[in-house]
């Protein structure tokens, strides 16, 4: 597996993550858990963000890597 889709797989598991603490997050009642689950959320959205553009530079650096 190459340095490309590496970060790819670890970026859709960390989008899938967010998704997972969205939703606890809309599904509870406690609401200390709620904003729990809501801050972690954002800051799984912050990691995203960068893991995004870092897969945008290892495209541009590397064509091949593009649509994996």
């Amino acid at each position: 597996m190459t340095v490309g889709s590496q970060v790819k797989t670890t970026l859709a598991s960390l989008k899938s993550a967010q998704a997972s603490l969205e939703s606890f997050a809309l599904e509870t009642q406690n609401q200390e858990a709620k904003k729990m689950f809501e801050s972690a959320a954002q800051t799984t959205q912050t990691v995203v963000q960068q893991v995004e553009a870092r897969v945008q530079q290892l495209e541009n650096e590397e064509p091949q890597f593009k649509g994996f």
